[in-house]
């Protein structure tokens, strides 16, 4: 394979007068006396290159004059200054090589605007566009940006299992994973024997690597996990997806006020990355997706969250004078609407609600002293609602085991999970950010199945 330059690196770095050879499609071809112009891409910018192949070249009219949008070149010349207005650069080309041809009467992408629900009719070439290739820029920054904030600040990394037999959420919705024939399950007194499958119990795909990020968090201090997480719930929205990615970090010796810290810290070290490394794609997202885009990520880097209690979001609710599609009352989980309207409303910037019922939330979070409420903690972002979602964990043996019991988890089944209360337990807690809502709040993507490359939805695997 020839090592040639990446064209975001030749239009930032202009080695101008040097022969150079470049790789990538053709976004456009325009023709014209003797000339044929193209526009090429390789991916790495929202610019293209400006080509400019003379018809003297000696596959000219036998392949140059046949090239449209799609087609893969290689275009070998000199980097010259270009005297054409909006580009300081362009090559003058000495030899096109054709790698891939793309029929224009059958390419489905061509070189107007395409709505993005067409666009997830065809995942599979939809990176090649000028949106879908800004936010695929804009996640690989972002992911890159969380390595470095925790690594900076001495976490470690850990990979936790895809595949589980533990439900962490203890909402039941989960992928079952098997490999036991369909047609011809086992079965032992009228259910399913999960004895004789490949695991000799039932497994499932996580939908959180919490658990197990603890234990390592009660051996290495401070840890955290990245990556897949899926969850099988039957929602059509634009803010859910079966299978997304989540970022968990775990710290011992850490309570719900160091969890929050760290948290806001997070969230406003990857906004200030990524305006300062994405704004070519952060312009393109103001002026076609979210013309309130800029002021929306200035405002969170310029303000200290709001933190408030749960008891006082859900009287703040009942004051607003608002008719909410889903009544409000202390007890209840806050829907999309009520957290909208807290953090775009209310106080219109990103706030923290604290001390939920415990009722609501699940089993691993902390009882606090009045013996109703759980040292939880939600991140309300504008635009998006709930973006992080932690607590303090509940370090105590016989209140962890009491709690489950009431949730009626088998405790023989997580008598692992209980051993890190009975030696050496301590305070410890964490938080989970849904990495696709991040994704969204620094694009102002309206739907989360445009931030993702293959969205995984009720009903459709994407391809």
């Amino acid at each position: 394979m020839e090592k040639t330059p990446r064209i975001k690196t030749i239009l930032t770095e202009k080695p101008l007068n040097r022969d150079i050879c470049v790789q990538g499609w053709l976004k456009s071809k325009r023709d014209s006396k003797g000339l044929s112009f193209l526009d090429l891409t390789d991916g790495s910018s929202l610019s293209g290159l400006q080509v400019i192949a003379p018809e003297t070249l000696a596959n000219y009219h036998t392949d140059v004059s046949r090239l449209s949008t799609g087609c893969a070149i290689a275009a070998r010349g000199q980097l010259v200054a270009s005297p054409a207005k909006g580009q300081e650069v362009e090559l003058h080309a000495r030899e096109i090589i054709v790698y891939g041809w793309a029929p224009p009467e059958s390419y489905p992408l061509q070189k107007k605007r395409h709505s993005f629900e067409f666009l997830r009719s065809v995942a599979h070439l939809r990176g090649r566009t000028n949106s879908l290739g800004a936010v695929a820029r804009v996640r690989s920054r972002l992911s890159w940006a969380i390595q470095q904030f925790f690594q900076q600040r001495g976490f470690f990394q850990i990979h936790t299992p895809v595949i589980t037999t533990s439900d962490c959420e203890g909402a039941g919705e989960m992928f079952t994973v098997t490999s036991l024939d369909l047609q011809q399950l086992p079965l032992a007194n009228g259910a399913v024997d999960f004895s004789r499958d490949f695991f000799g119990r039932p497994a499932s795909l996580t939908v959180s690597g919490q658990l197990e990020a603890e234990a390592y968090a009660l051996a290495l201090g401070n840890v955290y996990t990245f990556g897949p997480t899926f969850r099988a719930e039957n929602s059509n929205t634009s803010r859910h997806l079966a299978e997304f990615w989540m970022l968990e970090p775990e710290m011992a010796f850490c309570d719900l006020e160091g969890d929050m810290d760290l948290a806001e810290e997070l969230l406003k070290f990857l906004i200030a990355d990524c305006l300062a490394n994405c704004a070519e794609e952060l312009e393109l997202f103001s002026r076609f997706i979210d013309k309130d885009l800029p002021a929306r990520l200035d405002n969170v880097l310029r303000h200290d969250f709001v933190r408030l209690s749960y008891t006082d979001a859900v009287k703040e609710l009942e004051q607003s004078g608002r008719e909410f599609t889903f009544p409000v009352a202390w007890g209840i989980d806050l829907q999309s609407e009520h957290e909208r309207y807290l953090a775009e409303t209310l106080f219109q910037r990103p706030v923290i609600v604290i001390d939920y019922p415990k009722t609501i939330k699940p089993f691993y979070m902390r009882v606090n002293d009045d013996n109703k409420t759980v040292a939880a903690m939600d991140i309300l972002f504008p635009g998006i609602g709930e973006i992080i979602g932690g607590s303090q964990r509940e370090e105590r043996l016989e209140v962890l085991s009491a709690r489950m019991e009431e949730a009626g988890i088998d405790l023989a089944s997580y008598q692992w999970y209980l051993d890190l209360r009975r030696y050496g337990t301590v305070p410890h807690a964490g938080f989970g950010l849904g990495f696709e809502r991040m994704i969204q709040f620094a694009t102002g993507m309206a739907n989360i199945r445009d931030v993702i490359a293959f969205p995984r939805t009720p009903g459709s695997t994407a391809m």
